[in-house]
Parts: structure tokens; C-alpha cells; sequence
């Protein structure tokens, strides 16, 4: 029998591959239809039957003129020997004929033939049929290799090849749509069987599964997958189980990619327990990704993947034991203060979310359990994070410790913080706040207990000074009181009598800041400074160093209202009415002994502001005692935002695009900064590596330091087309290179800062002569700033610095034109 189906097979090839009569090519066709159903057949010479149809009809088939009736019935049994064979062989056929043939009537109809192969279901017939009978499929290693590779790749394969004619059925999200419900329909083949009682294997099923999430597609899988799978595990056993071997046979380099895809796209950790099962127990891969890198060392995952990965693990008593070491290790990063200093903000956000939500899945046995662990990573954590000088690191800090001391300590000795909570603050105590962090929205919901619905009623006071409930059925408050008939004067307009008038000169003003005790005239006096300052520029300059230290030791005692508002601009307008003494006095006093940081934070405000209201063009030569005039209100502001767009804005006007054509540059004009701009700057370099008793820059006061650094910068930027600028910058370079390498993200940002300044406003000639052979590096440790760099702000600087420099290197490298 074997030898007779090899010799009709060989005569039909023979005659498909020469033959050009339509009759001879109908017959061989039916006769090879007829084998399709032979098992010697499509083990032995199917995939020769399927070479010789490729090659002939490339060469000779479709492209004669013969009778309709017979090219239909070539094309449909054509059709039919590739559509009813064995898949597996005609996948890898038609996609290597395809990857390997240019365009012609061939590649038309193999591409043709391949629309038909997937909208026919024969992706389902290849699955399953590497499912049934306990997966005893006779091939080799690497033939089923090259078969996931070639289903999990085919819109890679095809779309090489078409480029710009690839058919919709072969987009990915179409194909790997339609892959997914053929798995869905494996899965359910093999439930149906395990019922009645016959094997199943999932294992070539779980590496096709692995082998499209490990190249990208996860998200398309799982749209599909997840919440099917989800609803049916929800009443079926059955399904669970099949489902939890469908992920424990997934290869092991995949186990990452199919977890979090799977997880991502399900609804809760209800869900996730349900079809993941204890393989967290059983899968070592899988129990590092879920306890440790989802959590530890990614942090571009969303809240909900987070709560469903710690809820999973507080779902089962046996997976609890892994909940209590996540939240160990948990604790152990957001107390390290290394980390603290190294990692970027989101990713302190993202462990913070994971800290709050391991303790509020915790029962009162485990915190009493884990009490020391938490006491010590509170304490630590609120700590290093209340030293750093970025804000959000502060409330970020201030908040979770909060929320744990909350948890571990009695009502009396709660931590409490005075702090401005932002949307991002509200998010992390709502999720210590959630009753429970397991429960799915595809499970019932829990009604709320009647008891802790009801509200205390409202009182109102009553006319008589009584308590009055408001009950319904009853008249409101406003009916019981007799005056409301009565028209109320209107008091909008009306303010409130001060006692004490304002100071009309300047030592009365000073003399009122320096010994009243007296709140209204403390008031009147700061809120008439500024314009009194201003308008008797004489009387000013002679008690402007007094009057100087007057307002640098001025507390706020009396709870004056925009105190720090009025209080610096009175210190901003003796500053520009008395430049030089008052610009000496607060230099001096920056490194002077028994200030407070505040202290000296207010004086570099101060200066920077004084400096950029003096670099304002002069509108007039008149000279005299006139008075002087803010050029710019600003408000009072605890990080650097006003200062970074002045210099975006001048990158801006120095970036020559291609679209919007080349830009002027700034012309210079006359300005108060330019003759002064070396007596805000120089003194605040000459002591900084100087370790005072109650300052110490280059150490623990890395704020100050971090500050320092940005007004530096803005005084180097403001004081461009001036003179001195380029000792200046010469000075600032010298400086930053000292403290490039700061281990403080707000040192860092300050150091980019100063360069960005001194690229921007240092002449091209100068700053390339001072570089000199230090060119390379520095542009080398730039470049590895913005590329390394942990803080984004950090590398932002890094990059504009970078396209500073080379706008600079250009401009003086440029071989000018020669004259003829």
C-alpha cells in the first residue's frame, strides 16, 4: 500500500510540474484532494506536494488562457489541498514562500491562500491538534521551535515582505486578536475532553503564548484572554485548573512578560487568584517577578497592578507568608537613604503606594508581628526624606508616615505634619483609607454597614442661643428667628479701623519694625515699606544697612498676614536703592556664623531678584534722587520654577530651527546690573568650602548649597554682554566642577543650571579658551548626565547644556567665507 501511494503521488507531481493541459492538471489535483485524508500521505509527502504547487503555478498556473470552468476548479482544489492538509506544514510553507518571493501571480495567490488559512479556523486545527491525546506529536525540537516562531511572528514575517500591501488579517492587532480566540477555543476543546475522560497536554499552547507576550504583544493577547477567562473561572473549577497548568507550562524566560500582561489586564486580585492559582509557590521565576520586580525594581506600573499583585498575595493563607517578606523588603528600600538620594521621585512614589498598600492589607496580629520592622522603616524613611530638598520627597515622606504611625502607634502619640496636601498626597492615604485592596469589580459588591452610614444630624443655633435639631416635616431655623425679616446693611465695602496709622518716613518705619510691639503699626509699617523705600532713595542710603538687618532678623511675631511677601520685597527694594553697601551686607552675612538656613535662603532670593529687576532696560538718563520702580512682581516661591523659564526662554531665542529660520540675537542694551553684576557674584564664591560652627555647604546643608547653585546661575545668566561676564563664568565653572558629582538631586539640578548660564551667556571665544583641554570631559560627563541621571530635570539640563555647547563649538570652528 505505501509503495502505491508513493508512486500515484510522484505521477501527479511529475505531471503538476510539467504538464500543461488543463485536463492533466485537474486530475493530478483531484488525486492528491483524495490522499489529504491519508496518514502515509501527509506525513511523508505532503510538504513535497505543497513545494511542486508553489513552484508550478508560480511559473506556468493562472497566467494561460484555457477555459473558465477549469481555472475555477484549479484555483478551488488548489485551494482545498492547502486548507485541508496538515496546518502546521502549510503555515511554514506558505510564510517561507512568501519571505522568499518577489512579486508576481505567485505571491498574489499565496498571500491569498493564507487570508483563507486564518478566517477558516485552521489556526484553532493546529493548536489542538498539538493538544489532544496528551501532546504526543511526533516531531523534533526544532521543527516546533520554527513552528511557535512562525505563529508568533507572522505579522513580523509578512509585513517585511508586503511592506505597504500587507492585507488587514495580517496587522497585528487583528492577527494576534484572532490567535487569542483560537487559544480560547484550544482551551475549551481541552475541558470538553478531561471531561470525557481523555489527555490533554497545554505545553505547546503555553510556549506560543509565551513565545507572542516575550515579543511584545502582551497587551493585544490578553485583551482577549483575560477577561474571558476571568468570567469563566469565576463558576468552573475545571476551568481554573486548566487555565493554572496553562501558566505553570509557560517557558521560563516568558514567565515575566505573560504575568504582568495577564495581570494588567484583569480586574482585581480576586481574578488574578483565580487563574494564577499558588504559582507564586510552585515557580520561582514567577515568584521573583511578583515579589520583587513588579514592585522593587519597575515603576511604570499603574496603582491597580500593584493592588492586585499584594492583594493576590493576601488572598491565600499559604501565599500570606510572601505578602509579610514584600513588605520587609519594601521597608528596607524606602528607609535606605542611598535610595532615597539615587532613584527618581516617581519611583519613591511607586514604592510608597506599594508600602501603604502591604500595611493595609495587614491583620492586627501580623502588624503587632511586624512592628519593629515598621517603627524602624517609619522613622528612617520620614527622616531621609524630610532632608531632601525636593519638595514632593517632603509631603511624600510626611504623608506615608503619617499613615503608618497611624497603624502601629495609640491616638495620643500619632504623627502630624503641617503640610499642604496635593492630589498626589490624597491618592496615597485614600489607598491606606480602602476598606479592602482584594476586592474585584467583578465580584458582588459589599454593602456598606447600616450603622457606620448614619450621620450625626445638624444643628443650627436657635435664636435664643439654643440647639435646634432640624427634623423632617418641620419648618427650617430660618422660620423660628424673628429678626430674618429685617434687610441686613450691606458691609461688603467696609474694613475694619485701624488704631495706628501707617509711617510716612523712613526711620519711623525702621524704628516701628525695630521695637513696636504694637501688631497694626508692625503691619502698616511693612506694608508701606516697599513704595517708602522707593520713593526717599536719600533718606534710604542712610540707614540702608540697618535697616537691611532690621528686616534679615525680623520674625514674623504677630501672625502678620503676607508677611514673607512684604518683608522681601522691602528687603528687594533696599537692595536696588543702595546697591553696593546692601549687596556687601548680604554677602558678608551668607556666610556669616548663628544664621538658620531660612536665613540664609532669604538672602539668595533676595539677591537674585534685586538682580533681575536691575538688569531691566534703563527707560530714562535722568539722574538724581528719583524714585525707583519694581520692574517685575514676584511672588514668593520655594522652588525655582520663575528662574528656569527665564533661561528656557533665552535657549529658546538662541536655537536656530529650521522652520521658523534663523534668530536675532539679543541686542545688548544699557542696563543697573551689568556696572554691579560682580558684587552679587564673586563674594558668594570666596568662602563656600569653609566648614563654619553652624554652616557647612559642602556637607549636611546640601540646600543651601542646591539654592546657591541656582542663583549663581541666574546672576551669571543676567549679567550676558556685560563685561565681566566672562571672569564670571570662568569663576562658575571652577565652582561646579568641585560638586558635579553631589549625591542631592537639587545639587545636581542647580549644577546643570549654572552651566546651562554659563554656555548661554559666556562668549562663544571665551568659554571654548577657558574649556580648553578640558573640552572632551566636560562634554563627556554631560553627556553621561543626561543620559544616566536618575532625576529627569537633571538630564533635561544635561541635554540643552549639550545643545549650548555644540551650537557654541560650531560657531567658532566655521571657516568663513573668502573674498574673490
Amino acid at each position: 500500500m505505501g509503495s502505491e501511494v508513493r508512486m500515484q503521488v510522484c505521477s501527479c507531481l511529475r505531471t503538476l510540474s510539467s504538464s500543461r493541459d488543463s485536463g492533466e492538471i485537474v486530475h493530478a489535483l483531484r488525486t492528491l484532494t483524495r490522499y489529504l485524508e491519508d496518514d502515509e500521505f501527509t506525513r511523508l509527502h505532503y510538504t513535497r506536494a505543497l513545494q511542486v504547487l508553489v513552484s508550478a503555478q508560480s511559473s506556468h498556473w493562472f497566467n494561460r488562457s484555457r477555459g473558465d470552468d477549469d481555472e475555477e476548479e484549479i484555483k478551488k482544489l488548489w485551494d482545498e489541498i492547502f486548507l485541508r492538509g496538515p496546518p502546521d506544514q502549510t503555515l511554514l510553507l506558505l510564510l517561507d514562500t512568501i519571505s522568499s518571493t518577489g512579486a508576481c501571480a505567485g505571491l498574489e495567490r499565496c498571500v491569498s491562500v493564507l487570508e483563507k488559512f486564518l478566517s477558516t479556523g485552521r489556526l484553532q486545527v493546529l493548536l489542538w491538534s498539538r493538544c489532544e491525546g496528551g501532546g504526543s506529536y511526533a516531531d523534533t525540537p526544532q521543527l516546533r521551535e520554527i513552528i511557535i516562531g512562525h505563529l508568533a511572528a507572522l505579522p513580523s514575517i509578512t509585513s517585511n515582505h508586503l511592506h505597504t500591501n500587507t492585507p488587514d488579517a495580517f496587522l497585528p492587532q487583528q492577527y494576534y486578536s484572532l490567535l487569542a480566540a483560537s487559544i480560547l477555543d484550544t482551551l475549551e476543546k481541552t475541558c470538553h475532553a478531561l471531561r470525557a475522560g481523555r489527555d490533554c497536554s497545554l505545553g505547546f499552547v503555553a510556549q506560543v503564548l509565551g513565545k507572542v507576550c516575550i515579543q511584545g504583544y502582551s497587551s493585544q493577547i490578553f485583551e482577549i484572554l483575560a477577561p474571558r477567562l476571568s468570567s469563566l473561572t469565576r463558576v468552573d473549577p475545571l476551568w481554573q485548573r486548566v487555565t493554572q497548568r496553562l501558566l505553570e507550562n509557560v517557558p521560563e524566560r516568558c514567565t515575566e512578560c505573560v504575568i504582568t500582561g495577564l495581570i494588567r489586564c484583569l480586574s482585581g486580585a480576586t481574578a488574578a487568584s483565580r487563574l494564577m492559582g499558588n504559582l507564586v509557590l510552585t515557580n520561582k521565576k514567577a515568584q521573583f517577578v511578583l515579589t520583587h520586580k513588579l514592585l522593587l525594581q519597575q515603576y511604570q506600573h499603574p496603582t491597580r497592578l500593584v493592588k492586585s499583585v499584594l492583594g493576590y498575595l493576601a488572598l491565600d493563607p499559604e501565599r500570606r507568608m510572601l505578602l509579610k517578606q514584600v513588605l520587609r523588603s519594601v521597608c528596607q528600600v524606602w528607609c535606605n537613604s542611598s535610595a532615597v538620594k539615587h532613584t527618581s521621585v516617581e519611583q519613591q512614589l511607586y514604592v510608597s503606594k506599594a508600602l501603604l498598600l502591604c500595611v493595609a492589607l495587614l491583620t492586627d496580629s501580623e502588624i503587632q508581628e511586624l512592628r519593629q520592622e515598621m517603627l524602624q522603616c517609619m522613622l528612617g524613611g520620614v527622616q531621609c526624606r524630610l532632608d531632601s530638598n525636593i519638595v514632593r520627597i517632603r509631603r511624600m515622606g510626611m504623608a506615608v508616615g503619617e499613615c503608618l504611625s497611624h497603624k502601629l502607634d495609640t491616638p495620643g502619640s500619632q504623627l502630624k505634619f503641617q503640610y499642604e496636601p496635593d492630589e498626589e498626597i490624597r491618592e496615597l492615604k485614600a489607598l491606606m483609607e480602602s476598606p479592602s485592596v482584594a476586592d474585584d469589580d467583578d465580584d458582588e459588591e459589599h454593602q456598606p454597614d447600616a450603622s457606620s452610614s448614619l450621620q450625626p444630624e445638624p444643628k443650627v443655633q436657635g435664636s435664643a442661643g439654643r440647639s435646634v435639631t432640624s427634623e423632617p416635616g418641620r419648618g427650617s431655623d430660618s422660620e423660628l428667628d424673628s429678626d430674618d425679616d429685617l434687610t441686613p446693611y450691606d458691609m461688603s465695602a467696609d474694613q475694619e479701623k485701624k488704631e495706628s496709622s501707617p509711617p510716612r518716613y523712613v526711620r519711623d518705619c525702621l524704628e516701628a519694625l525695630m521695637s513696636s510691639d504694637d501688631a497694626d503699626r508692625v503691619e502698616l509699617s511693612l506694608q508701606v515699606s516697599d513704595s517708602l523705600l522707593r520713593k526717599n532713595v536719600k533718606a534710604t542710603q542712610e540707614v540702608s544697612v540697618q535697616f537691611s538687618k532690621v528686616l534679615l532678623h525680623l520674625e514674623d511675631r504677630f501672625n502678620t498676614p503676607r508677611f514673607h511677601s512684604l518683608r522681601q520685597n522691602a528687603m528687594v527694594a533696599l537692595t536696588v536703592t543702595d546697591i553696593k553697601p546692601v549687596v556687601d551686607y548680604w554677602t558678608t552675612e551668607f556666610y556669616s556664623l548663628n544664621y538658620n538656613l531660612r536665613q540664609r535662603l532669604d538672602i539668595l532670593e533676595v539677591l537674585a531678584l534685586s538682580a533681575q529687576e536691575l538688569s531691566e532696560p534703563i527707560r530714562n538718563k535722568h539722574t538724581g534722587a528719583q524714585p525707583i520702580t519694581a520692574a517685575t512682581a514676584i511672588e514668593r516661591c520655594d522652588d525655582i520654577t520663575h528662574w528656569r523659564q527665564i533661561v528656557e526662554k533665552r535657549i529658546q531665542s538662541k536655537t536656530r530651527r529650521i522652520s521658523k529660520g534663523a534668530t536675532q540675537p539679543v541686542k545688548a542694551v544699557p542696563n543697573c546690573y551689568a556696572p554691579v553684576a560682580g558684587f552679587f557674584f564673586f563674594p558668594l564664591l570666596r568662602n563656600y568650602d569653609r566648614s563654619q560652627v553652624t554652616f557647612d555647604l559642602l556637607g549636611s546643608d546640601h540646600l543651601v548649597l542646591g539654592r546657591l547653585l541656582h542663583t549663581l546661575g541666574l546672576l551669571m545668566h543676567l549679567a550676558i554682554n556685560a563685561p565681566v561676564a566672562s571672569q564670571m563664568g570662568r569663576a562658575l565653572l571652577d565652582f561646579v566642577w568641585v560638586v558635579r558629582f553631589h549625591t542631592d538631586q537639587m545639587v545636581r539640578r542647580g549644577v546643570m543650571f549654572a552651566v546651562c548660564a554659563v554656555f548661554l551667556s559666556m562668549p562663544s571665544e571665551n568659554l571654548l579658551t577657558e574649556l580648553g583641554d578640558d573640552l572632551m570631559e566636560t562634554r563627556a560627563w554631560i553627556a553621561d548626565v543626561a543620559e544616566n541621571d536618575c532625576d529627569a530635570d537633571c538630564r533635561s539640563l544635561a541635554v540643552q547644556s549639550l545643545i549650548l555647547l555644540d551650537k557654541n563649538l560650531k560657531s567658532q570652528l566655521q571657516i568663513p567665507d573668502t573674498e574673490t
